[in-house]
C-alpha cells in the first residue's frame, strides 16, 4: 500500500511526534509498505510565535495538491492541524477522499498555558478539523474519552513503542554528579511543568535534557541543576542508564515517550498520577505516581531496574504500526488522486508487496 503521511511536526524538532513518525513509517517500509512523508523541510517556513523551533509552512496548498497528485497515495493520513494538514484537509475534502487524522498532544490546553486561550474555543476547532476524518487516532484511552467528552467521537487507539535495542538496562556513567541522579527528558517548556522538578528538595543532583523556550529562565533560576542539549538517540540511552529515577512532571502530555524510553533503560518513573504517566503505567510497580513529586521521587528510588525494564518490553513500535495501519483508510481506485506525470517507482513496489500486507491496510 503506498501510505502519504503529511505533518507540520518534522526535524529539526527533537519530540515525541517526530518519533513516532520516524518510527511508523520505518516499521511500515519493513512490512513492504510504500510512505511518503510530507513535512516542512519540502516548503518555505516561519518560527511559530514562541516557539521558533516549529516552523510553519508558508502558503503550501498548491504544493500539498501537487505532491498528492505525484504519490497518488492509496491511503492519507493527516498527523498534525498546522498549515500543511489543513491544506491537505481541504484537499480531501474537495475531492471527496477518506482520510485519517491524529490528535498526538493535548494541543488546547498548551494553547491555554502559553496565550490564556479558553480550552472550549481550541476544541471547537478540533472538532471542525478532525470531524470529516474517518478516524481520529489517539494515543491512550484516557485521551480518547477526553476526546469524545468535547465531541469527538470517532476516536481509536494508536499506542507507542520503543526500540529496546537502543534502550537497555546496561548502566552506564556519563553523569559525573552525586547519586541518587533524578532524570527529565523533553521539551522545555512551560506546558512540561519542568519548574516543578527543579524546585524540588531532592538529595543528589537534578539533570535536564533538552531545549526549549523555558530553558533559558530555569538556567538563571535553578543555576545547582545540570543542563544537556537534545542528544541523538545512543548518546540519550546512555544518559538514561546512568540515571537513578527518572521525573515526569508533566501534567499534559498525552503518552510521553520518554516513559518508554527510561523504563526500557531500567530508569523508574517518579509522575504525577495524570494522563500520560497513568496510561503507560497502569498498576505497574516499574514507577510512583502520587501529587506529591518528592516522594514519588523517593519511593521511586526503592523499585528495582529490572522491575522498571520489564514493563517497557510490553511495548514494541511493531506493534503500534499494525495499530496504526489497520486504522487507515484506503482510498477508493476510483476516488484515488491520477497523474500520468506520477514516479512508478511507488505502484512498482506496491506491486510487489505480499497480499498480505496489503490486505492488513483494510
Amino acid at each position: 500500500m503506498r501510505v502519504m503521511i503529511v505533518t507540520d511536526a518534522w526535524e529539526p524538532q527533537v519530540n515525541g511526534v517526530v518519533r513516532t513518525l520516524k518510527s511508523t513509517r520505518r516499521e511500515l517500509e519493513a512490512m513492504g509498505h510504500t510512505v511518503d512523508l510530507l513535512t516542512p523541510l519540502e516548503f518555505r517556513t516561519v518560527p511559530c510565535p514562541t516557539y521558533p523551533e516549529i516552523r510553519l509552512s508558508l502558503l503550501p496548498t498548491a504544493k500539498v495538491r501537487a505532491r498528492i497528485d505525484a504519490f497518488r497515495p492509496e491511503a492519507l493520513h493527516i498527523a498534525t492541524e498546522g498549515p500543511l494538514g489543513l491544506a491537505a484537509r481541504r484537499y480531501a475534502m474537495r475531492h471527496g477522499l477518506p482520510f485519517t487524522t491524529a490528535y498526538h498532544t493535548r494541543f488546547p490546553e498548551y494553547v491555554q498555558a502559553r496565550f490564556g486561550i479558553p480550552l472550549a474555543w481550541t476544541y471547537r476547532f478540533l472538532r471542525w478539523f478532525h470531524g470529516p476524518a474517518r478516524a481520529v487516532m489517539a494515543p491512550t484511552p484516557v485521551v480518547l474519552h477526553d476526546l469524545h467528552q468535547y465531541g469527538i467521537s470517532h476516536g481509536v487507539l494508536w499506542t507507542r513503542g520503543v526500540d529496546l535495542d537502543v534502550f537497555t538496562a546496561e548502566r552506564a556513567n556519563v553523569l559525573n554528579t552525586a547519586h541518587p541522579i533524578f532524570l527529565y527528558v523533553g521539551r522545555v517548556a512551560v506546558e512540561k511543568n519542568v519548574e516543578a522538578f527543579l524546585q524540588l528538595d531532592l538529595p543528589g543532583s537534578k539533570w535536564v535534557v533538552g531545549d526549549g523556550p523555558a530553558l533559558a529562565g530555569l538556567k538563571a533560576r535553578y543555576p545547582s541543576a545540570s543542563y544537556l542539549g537534545v542528544l541523538k538517540q545512543p548518546d540519550l540511552a546512555k544518559v538514561y542508564a546512568s540515571a537513578d529515577v527518572f521525573v515526569f512532571p508533566s501534567r499534559t502530555d498525552t503518552f510521553g515517550l520518554v516513559l518508554l524510553e527510561a523504563l526500557a533503560s531500567g530508569l523508574p518513573v517518579a509522575a504525577y498520577p495524570v494522563t500520560g504517566p497513568i496510561d503507560v503505567l497502569g498498576d505497574s510497580p516499574a514507577g510512583v505516581m502520587h501529587e506529591d513529586l518528592r516522594e514519588a521521587c523517593l519511593e521511586a528510588l526503592r523499585i528495582d531496574r529490572v522491575t522498571a525494564r520489564a514493563h517497557a518490553e510490553k511495548f514494541s513500535w511493531r506493534a503500534a504500526s499494525e495499530q496504526f495501519l489497520a486504522h487507515l483508510r484506503p482510498l477508493p481506485a476510483s476516488a484515488a488522486p491520477q497523474d500520468s506525470t506520477a514516479p512508478t517507482a511507488a505502484h512498482d513496489h506496491a506491486k510487489t508487496a505480499s497480499p498480505a500486507a496489503v490486505r492488513s491496510g483494510d
